[in-house]
């Protein structure tokens, strides 16, 4: 049975969940061991945020490896391939602000996520601050890394309008979210000596889009490898 509870469940916990992979994908290939350990331990906190919220709405390794593609409901920004170091930069900076600062609204709101994000809060916000410091060493860095975070800052702002749009169940002031967002972006690219991109943050044909199960085509090759070993052999337990 779909009640508001689960479906800001499913939603909160396929943003972590694909996050998480994504992050994982740069285990052996990030730029130097010390960020190897770091987006590993980041990875490892959203799957734990992942598990708590997916086990509210049913069996969290089914709801992982079983589902399709159109079944899933995270945001079309968390999908999105990692690039080069710069783009996985940018994509933490956009996501993980805006995850700190309504974790920090739902751990004080008293409703069912409360437990949750009280605990995810402090976690978050090492991920933004990580994110943050990153967007300034490589933004005010030399012409290589500057030029890389404002393609990066460029190709992902499309992306940044969905995650204000109201879930089901999440009981927020969505606006006032969106423009303390907005607020803090750009205020670090500014810092970075990056500009906010000019472009628009959504397009008609995708705002909402991953909420309602409509995914962009990388999306679903990500879903294969990390569905592929589950569904080649089911039932298998260590």
């Amino acid at each position: 049975m779909t009640t508001p509870v689960t479906t800001a469940a499913l939603a909160l916990g396929d943003d972590a969940l694909v996050l998480s992979h994504r992050l994982g994908e740069w285990a052996g290939h990030a730029p130097v061991l010390e960020e190897e350990v770091a987006l590993a331990n980041i990875a490892l906190d959203l799957l734990g945020q992942a598990r708590v919220l997916l086990s509210l709405v049913g069996d969290e390794d089914e709801l992982a490896y079983l589902r399709e593609e159109r079944e899933f409901r995270n945001l079309q920004l968390v999908e999105q391939p990692n690039g080069d170091f710069a783009h996985t930069v940018v994509r933490q900076l956009f996501f993980s602000v805006h995850q700190h600062l309504l974790h920090r609204r739902l751990a004080t709101g008293g409703g069912p996520f409360a437990p949750l994000a009280a605990k995810a809060v402090k976690e978050v916000a090492y991920h933004r601050d990580h994110a943050e410091r990153w967007t300034l060493r490589l933004g005010d860095g030399t012409e290589e890394s500057h030029r890389r975070m404002r393609r990066a800052c460029a190709a992902l702002w499309r992306f940044t309008a969905e995650p204000f749009r109201p879930v089901e169940g999440v009981e927020v002031d969505w606006e006032a979210l969106e423009a303390e967002w907005l607020e803090a972006v750009t205020g670090t690219l500014v810092r970075a000596t990056l500009t906010v991109p000019e472009g628009p943050r959504s397009l008609d044909w995708a705002a909402g889009a991953g909420r309602q199960g409509i995914h962009t085509e990388p999306f679903g090759r990500m879903l294969a490898e990390m569905q592929h070993l589950h569904r080649s052999h089911p039932g298998a337990s260590w």
